[in-house]
């Protein structure tokens, strides 16, 4: 009896896990995290992913996709591999112009020295979202390592390249580096809620 009943538990358990191992997509209070991007032919993995908040309201969820998964910053930064940052608007509130200020911050904070080689390639990709923002619009920043650049899309629109794995690691950092600009959003996209 005692056999059969754990013989059943463990049926259980492997069906519970293997349906949570094949989810394709998470539901982020309505918000549609795929667990894949398609780049180039390639699948870029879902690595973590998170919500960002400005005084207490949710003004965007993002997504951190990666060749390898990893729970190391330092490494994702430096690794010139194909990566990903999506990222999809759920508040009003977020317009062009406060997203480019906040990246541009961003930038200041994850770039260091490296801030004035860097300046007009970020004036570059602010342009590239200058249009309006509404609610529900989705970006995906795609490194692709055999150019060494920065794709920009908006609502699976191509609106740029930025060059420059240089420019890859300062736009990365803005979410991982040291002086993150959200360090709970940090840990979630590396993976690491509780």
């Amino acid at each position: 009896m005692k056999k059969s009943i754990l013989f059943l538990f463990l049926i259980l358990l492997s069906f519970s896990s293997s349906v949570v191992t094949a989810q394709s997509e998470f539901n982020v209070d309505g918000v549609i995290v795929p667990r894949k991007i398609e780049f180039k032919g390639n699948n870029l993995q879902l690595n973590g992913f998170g919500t960002r908040s400005k005084m207490f309201m949710e003004v965007y969820v993002q997504a951190l996709y990666l060749t390898i998964v990893s729970q190391d910053p330092a490494d994702i930064i430096e690794s010139n591999t194909d990566m990903a940052i999506r990222i999809q608007v759920t508040s009003s509130m977020v317009s062009s112009g406060k997203l480019t200020k906040n990246l541009h911050n961003g930038f200041e904070k994850s770039s260091g020295d490296a801030i004035d080689a860097l300046r007009p390639r970020i004036e570059q990709f602010k342009a590239m979202l200058s249009d309006k923002i509404v609610e529900k619009d989705v970006f995906n920043l795609i490194y692709n390592h055999l150019d060494a650049s920065v794709w920009v899309y908006k609502n699976d629109v191509l609106k740029g390249i930025v060059p420059g794995f240089d420019f890859k690691k300062a736009l990365f950092g803005i979410w991982l580096s040291n002086k993150p600009v959200d360090d709970d959003l940090k840990n979630e996209l590396l993976g690491k809620t509780e």
